[in-house]
Protein backbone atom coordinates (compact mmCIF):
# COMPACT_ATOMS: atom_id res chain seq x y z
CA UNK A 1 0.00 0.00 0.00
CA UNK A 2 1.25 3.42 -1.07
CA UNK A 3 2.24 5.77 1.85
CA UNK A 4 -0.50 8.41 0.64
CA UNK A 5 -3.21 5.13 1.00
CA UNK A 6 -2.14 4.42 4.26
CA UNK A 7 -2.22 8.05 5.74
CA UNK A 8 -5.78 8.02 4.15
CA UNK A 9 -7.06 5.32 5.38
CA UNK A 10 -8.73 6.20 8.62
CA UNK A 11 -10.23 9.15 7.15
CA UNK A 12 -11.82 6.94 3.31
CA UNK A 13 -15.18 7.36 3.82
CA UNK A 14 -14.82 11.29 4.87
CA UNK A 15 -12.44 11.90 1.82
CA UNK A 16 -15.20 10.41 -0.29
CA UNK A 17 -17.87 12.29 0.87
CA UNK A 18 -15.77 15.21 1.02
CA UNK A 19 -15.42 14.52 -2.79
CA UNK A 20 -19.49 14.95 -3.91
CA UNK A 21 -19.27 17.97 -1.48
CA UNK A 22 -16.42 20.13 -2.50
CA UNK A 23 -17.52 18.72 -5.78
CA UNK A 24 -20.96 20.58 -5.16
CA UNK A 25 -19.42 23.58 -3.96
CA UNK A 26 -17.63 24.54 -7.36
CA UNK A 27 -20.88 24.03 -9.58
CA UNK A 28 -21.96 27.26 -11.40
CA UNK A 29 -24.98 28.29 -13.59
CA UNK A 30 -22.35 29.28 -16.28
CA UNK A 31 -21.63 26.34 -18.30
CA UNK A 32 -18.21 27.30 -19.58
CA UNK A 33 -17.45 27.66 -15.64
CA UNK A 34 -18.82 24.18 -15.42
CA UNK A 35 -16.82 22.47 -18.03
CA UNK A 36 -13.66 24.38 -16.22
CA UNK A 37 -14.01 23.28 -12.96
CA UNK A 38 -15.18 19.48 -14.31
CA UNK A 39 -11.06 19.94 -15.87
CA UNK A 40 -9.85 20.58 -12.52
CA UNK A 41 -11.61 18.58 -10.13
CA UNK A 42 -10.84 15.10 -12.32
CA UNK A 43 -7.26 16.64 -12.09
CA UNK A 44 -6.77 16.68 -8.37
CA UNK A 45 -3.44 16.18 -6.68
CA UNK A 46 -2.52 14.44 -3.62
CA UNK A 47 -5.86 16.25 -1.63
CA UNK A 48 -3.14 16.75 1.03
CA UNK A 49 -4.91 19.74 2.35
CA UNK A 50 -8.54 18.20 3.54
CA UNK A 51 -6.92 15.11 4.78
CA UNK A 52 -4.74 17.33 7.38
CA UNK A 53 -8.25 18.97 7.65
CA UNK A 54 -10.17 15.74 8.99
CA UNK A 55 -7.06 14.30 10.87
CA UNK A 56 -6.74 16.86 13.10
CA UNK A 57 -10.24 17.19 13.25
CA UNK A 58 -10.50 13.57 14.67
CA UNK A 59 -7.50 13.68 16.42
CA UNK A 60 -8.48 16.20 18.85
CA UNK A 61 -11.90 15.15 18.75
CA UNK A 62 -11.80 11.14 19.34
CA UNK A 63 -12.97 10.50 16.10
CA UNK A 64 -15.94 12.52 15.32
CA UNK A 65 -16.39 15.19 12.26
CA UNK A 66 -18.94 17.08 11.17
CA UNK A 67 -21.08 19.34 8.59
CA UNK A 68 -18.55 22.58 9.55
CA UNK A 69 -15.07 20.18 9.43
CA UNK A 70 -16.71 19.52 5.84
CA UNK A 71 -16.98 22.84 4.63
CA UNK A 72 -13.52 23.92 6.47
CA UNK A 73 -11.90 21.31 4.07
CA UNK A 74 -14.03 22.22 0.93
CA UNK A 75 -12.82 26.18 1.71
CA UNK A 76 -9.51 24.97 1.90
CA UNK A 77 -9.69 23.19 -1.38
CA UNK A 78 -11.18 25.90 -2.86
CA UNK A 79 -8.87 28.84 -1.93
CA UNK A 80 -6.21 26.64 -2.73
CA UNK A 81 -7.33 25.91 -5.96
CA UNK A 82 -7.56 29.11 -6.88
CA UNK A 83 -3.83 30.22 -5.90
CA UNK A 84 -2.64 27.02 -7.80
CA UNK A 85 -5.17 28.99 -11.08
CA UNK A 86 -3.64 32.37 -9.88
CA UNK A 87 -0.02 30.83 -10.00
CA UNK A 88 -0.10 29.43 -13.39
CA UNK A 89 -0.90 32.84 -14.68
CA UNK A 90 1.73 34.91 -12.40
CA UNK A 91 4.12 32.12 -13.45
CA UNK A 92 3.13 31.69 -17.38
CA UNK A 93 3.34 27.82 -16.50
CA UNK A 94 1.40 25.81 -19.39
CA UNK A 95 1.34 22.74 -17.00
CA UNK A 96 0.48 21.48 -13.98
CA UNK A 97 0.83 18.13 -12.20
CA UNK A 98 1.32 16.92 -15.98
CA UNK A 99 -1.69 18.33 -17.59
CA UNK A 100 -2.07 21.89 -19.21
CA UNK A 101 -3.06 24.36 -16.61
CA UNK A 102 -6.41 26.72 -16.94
CA UNK A 103 -4.58 29.76 -18.88
CA UNK A 104 -2.91 27.26 -21.55
CA UNK A 105 -6.05 25.83 -22.35
CA UNK A 106 -8.32 28.99 -21.63
CA UNK A 107 -5.92 31.84 -21.64
CA UNK A 108 -5.24 34.38 -19.43
CA UNK A 109 -8.08 36.10 -18.43
CA UNK A 110 -10.48 33.46 -18.23
CA UNK A 111 -7.92 31.83 -15.72
CA UNK A 112 -7.79 34.62 -13.65
CA UNK A 113 -11.36 35.03 -13.18
CA UNK A 114 -11.82 31.30 -12.86
CA UNK A 115 -9.49 32.01 -9.69
CA UNK A 116 -11.92 34.87 -8.87
CA UNK A 117 -14.83 32.61 -8.84
CA UNK A 118 -13.20 30.03 -6.75
CA UNK A 119 -12.23 32.24 -3.86
CA UNK A 120 -15.41 34.05 -3.68
CA UNK A 121 -17.20 30.82 -3.60
CA UNK A 122 -14.83 29.33 -0.64
CA UNK A 123 -15.61 32.32 1.49
CA UNK A 124 -19.46 32.62 0.92
CA UNK A 125 -19.17 29.05 2.18
CA UNK A 126 -18.24 30.09 5.42
CA UNK A 127 -20.50 33.48 5.23
CA UNK A 128 -23.60 31.54 4.24
CA UNK A 129 -23.14 29.06 7.01
CA UNK A 130 -22.11 31.42 9.70
CA UNK A 131 -18.95 29.80 9.99
CA UNK A 132 -17.29 33.24 10.90
CA UNK A 133 -14.48 31.49 13.57
CA UNK A 134 -13.63 29.43 10.25
CA UNK A 135 -13.61 32.79 8.23
CA UNK A 136 -11.36 34.09 9.97
CA UNK A 137 -8.83 31.67 9.68
CA UNK A 138 -9.00 31.32 6.23
CA UNK A 139 -8.71 35.26 5.77
CA UNK A 140 -5.71 34.99 7.39
CA UNK A 141 -3.94 32.44 5.58
CA UNK A 142 -5.03 34.36 1.88
CA UNK A 143 -3.63 37.28 3.43
CA UNK A 144 -0.37 36.37 4.54
CA UNK A 145 -0.02 34.24 1.32
CA UNK A 146 -0.33 37.34 -0.71
CA UNK A 147 1.87 39.09 1.52
CA UNK A 148 4.86 36.49 1.14
CA UNK A 149 4.69 35.97 -2.54
CA UNK A 150 5.22 39.90 -2.94
CA UNK A 151 8.00 39.39 -0.21
CA UNK A 152 9.86 37.01 -2.15
CA UNK A 153 9.87 38.91 -5.86
CA UNK A 154 10.95 42.24 -3.56
CA UNK A 155 13.61 40.37 -2.60
CA UNK A 156 14.78 38.27 -5.58
CA UNK A 157 15.15 41.74 -7.23
CA UNK A 158 18.16 42.16 -4.50
CA UNK A 159 19.36 39.05 -3.25
CA UNK A 160 20.18 39.68 -0.49
CA UNK A 161 17.41 37.31 1.81
CA UNK A 162 18.93 36.36 5.73
CA UNK A 163 18.20 33.13 6.80
CA UNK A 164 15.40 34.69 8.74
CA UNK A 165 13.76 36.46 5.95
CA UNK A 166 13.53 33.24 4.03
CA UNK A 167 11.87 31.18 6.79
CA UNK A 168 9.37 34.19 7.11
CA UNK A 169 8.71 33.87 3.04
CA UNK A 170 8.07 30.43 2.98
CA UNK A 171 6.22 30.49 6.63
CA UNK A 172 3.55 33.18 4.57
CA UNK A 173 3.60 31.44 1.18
CA UNK A 174 3.22 27.62 2.33
CA UNK A 175 3.43 27.12 5.79
CA UNK A 176 0.06 29.55 6.50
CA UNK A 177 -2.17 27.71 4.63
CA UNK A 178 -1.44 23.93 5.81
CA UNK A 179 -1.25 25.78 9.53
CA UNK A 180 -4.75 26.57 8.48
CA UNK A 181 -6.30 23.02 7.88
CA UNK A 182 -4.78 22.28 10.85
CA UNK A 183 -6.60 24.98 12.72
CA UNK A 184 -9.69 24.62 10.94
CA UNK A 185 -9.88 20.48 11.82
CA UNK A 186 -10.04 22.03 15.42
CA UNK A 187 -12.07 24.27 15.10
CA UNK A 188 -14.07 22.86 13.09
CA UNK A 189 -15.39 20.19 16.23
CA UNK A 190 -14.12 22.33 19.18
CA UNK A 191 -14.52 25.96 18.82
CA UNK A 192 -13.92 26.68 21.94
CA UNK A 193 -10.58 25.08 23.24
CA UNK A 194 -8.16 27.79 22.06
CA UNK A 195 -5.25 26.10 22.65
CA UNK A 196 -5.86 23.13 21.08
CA UNK A 197 -6.68 25.14 17.99
CA UNK A 198 -3.51 27.12 18.30
CA UNK A 199 -1.56 23.61 18.93
CA UNK A 200 -2.49 22.95 15.53
CA UNK A 201 -1.94 25.72 13.96
CA UNK A 202 1.73 25.75 14.97
CA UNK A 203 1.63 21.90 13.88
CA UNK A 204 0.83 22.54 10.70
CA UNK A 205 3.09 25.37 10.23
CA UNK A 206 6.13 23.57 11.30
CA UNK A 207 4.80 20.91 8.58
CA UNK A 208 4.51 23.03 6.24
CA UNK A 209 8.24 24.45 6.72
CA UNK A 210 9.63 21.06 6.21
CA UNK A 211 7.57 20.57 3.37
CA UNK A 212 8.77 23.96 1.49
CA UNK A 213 12.67 23.16 2.67
CA UNK A 214 12.23 19.58 0.85
CA UNK A 215 10.63 21.71 -2.19
CA UNK A 216 14.24 23.45 -2.11
CA UNK A 217 16.25 20.28 -1.92
CA UNK A 218 14.80 18.75 -5.12
CA UNK A 219 15.77 21.67 -7.02
CA UNK A 220 19.52 19.93 -6.63
CA UNK A 221 18.35 16.26 -6.78
CA UNK A 222 19.09 14.34 -9.52
CA UNK A 223 15.87 12.58 -9.46
CA UNK A 224 13.14 12.49 -12.09
CA UNK A 225 10.45 15.13 -9.74
CA UNK A 226 8.76 16.63 -12.58
CA UNK A 227 10.54 19.48 -12.19
CA UNK A 228 14.06 20.45 -13.61
CA UNK A 229 17.11 20.56 -11.75
CA UNK A 230 18.40 24.05 -10.84
CA UNK A 231 14.88 25.47 -11.50
CA UNK A 232 14.70 28.22 -9.10
CA UNK A 233 18.40 29.10 -10.01
CA UNK A 234 16.93 30.02 -12.54
CA UNK A 235 14.44 31.79 -11.84
CA UNK A 236 15.88 33.62 -8.88
CA UNK A 237 14.31 32.15 -6.10
CA UNK A 238 16.62 32.04 -3.33
CA UNK A 239 16.36 29.01 -1.37
CA UNK A 240 17.73 27.55 1.83
CA UNK A 241 20.95 25.94 0.50
CA UNK A 242 22.25 28.91 -1.56
CA UNK A 243 21.39 31.66 1.27
CA UNK A 244 23.40 29.40 3.75
CA UNK A 245 26.57 28.86 1.41
CA UNK A 246 26.04 32.75 0.01
CA UNK A 247 26.42 33.77 3.98
CA UNK A 248 29.22 31.63 4.64
CA UNK A 249 31.54 31.32 1.97
CA UNK A 250 34.39 34.59 0.71
CA UNK A 251 33.61 37.61 -0.93
CA UNK A 252 34.68 36.77 -3.69
CA UNK A 253 32.99 33.74 -3.93
CA UNK A 254 29.87 35.62 -2.80
CA UNK A 255 30.22 37.80 -5.85
CA UNK A 256 30.84 34.54 -7.95
CA UNK A 257 27.65 33.55 -6.87
CA UNK A 258 25.18 36.35 -7.32
CA UNK A 259 26.49 37.33 -10.87
CA UNK A 260 26.33 33.98 -11.96
CA UNK A 261 22.20 34.20 -10.44
CA UNK A 262 21.81 37.70 -11.82
CA UNK A 263 23.36 36.96 -15.13
CA UNK A 264 24.03 33.94 -16.37
CA UNK A 265 21.38 32.22 -14.95
CA UNK A 266 19.97 30.79 -18.40
CA UNK A 267 23.43 29.18 -19.07
CA UNK A 268 23.33 25.79 -18.13
CA UNK A 269 26.58 24.84 -17.53
CA UNK A 270 26.96 27.79 -14.82
CA UNK A 271 23.73 27.08 -12.94
CA UNK A 272 25.63 23.42 -12.89
CA UNK A 273 28.97 24.60 -11.29
CA UNK A 274 26.43 26.63 -9.02
CA UNK A 275 24.53 23.75 -8.18
CA UNK A 276 27.83 21.64 -7.99
CA UNK A 277 29.66 24.88 -5.28
CA UNK A 278 26.21 24.93 -3.27
CA UNK A 279 26.36 21.06 -2.40
CA UNK A 280 30.39 20.99 -1.72
CA UNK A 281 29.77 23.90 0.63
CA UNK A 282 27.34 22.26 2.83
CA UNK A 283 23.98 23.47 1.65
CA UNK A 284 22.23 20.77 0.94
CA UNK A 285 23.12 19.15 4.47
CA UNK A 286 22.48 22.14 6.26
CA UNK A 287 18.81 22.47 4.53
CA UNK A 288 18.34 18.95 5.70
CA UNK A 289 19.45 19.95 9.35
CA UNK A 290 17.06 22.60 9.30
CA UNK A 291 14.11 20.72 7.57
CA UNK A 292 14.73 17.77 10.40
CA UNK A 293 14.29 20.10 13.15
CA UNK A 294 10.72 21.51 12.15
CA UNK A 295 9.84 18.35 11.76
CA UNK A 296 10.52 16.74 14.80
CA UNK A 297 9.18 19.97 16.47
CA UNK A 298 5.81 18.91 14.64
CA UNK A 299 5.86 15.62 16.28
CA UNK A 300 6.09 17.00 19.59
CA UNK A 301 3.39 18.68 19.46
CA UNK A 302 1.62 15.34 19.26
CA UNK A 303 3.00 13.83 22.12
CA UNK A 304 0.54 14.73 24.69
CA UNK A 305 -2.67 13.30 22.51
CA UNK A 306 -3.93 10.22 22.92
CA UNK A 307 -3.59 7.37 20.92
CA UNK A 308 -5.20 6.84 18.01
CA UNK A 309 -5.25 5.69 14.61
CA UNK A 310 -5.54 9.41 13.22
CA UNK A 311 -2.13 10.41 15.26
CA UNK A 312 -0.54 7.66 13.32
CA UNK A 313 -1.65 8.94 10.06
CA UNK A 314 -0.88 12.72 11.22
CA UNK A 315 2.80 10.96 11.97
CA UNK A 316 2.97 9.12 8.50
CA UNK A 317 2.48 12.70 6.86
CA UNK A 318 4.66 14.31 8.80
CA UNK A 319 7.35 11.82 8.12
CA UNK A 320 5.81 11.49 4.12
CA UNK A 321 6.61 15.67 3.87
CA UNK A 322 10.38 14.91 4.49
CA UNK A 323 11.12 11.72 2.93
CA UNK A 324 8.83 11.71 -0.07
CA UNK A 325 10.65 11.63 -3.69
CA UNK A 326 8.60 14.32 -5.65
Amino acid sequence: MKITEQIKQPIVQEMELFEKKFHDAMTSKVALLNRITYYIVNRKGKQMRPMFVFLTSKMVANGTVNERTYRGASVIELIHTATLVHDDVVDDSNRRRGFFSINALWKNKIAVLVGDYLLSKGLLLSIDNGDFDLLQIISVAVREMSEGELLQIEKARRLDITEAVYYEIIRQKTATLIAACCALGACSVIPEDKTSIENMRKFGELIGMAFQIKDDLFDYSEEAIGKPTGIDIKEQKMTLPLIHVLNNCTAKEKSWLINSIKNHNKDKARVKAVIAFVKNNNGLSYAEEKMVEFQQQALQLLVNYPDSTYKEALILMVNYVIERKK
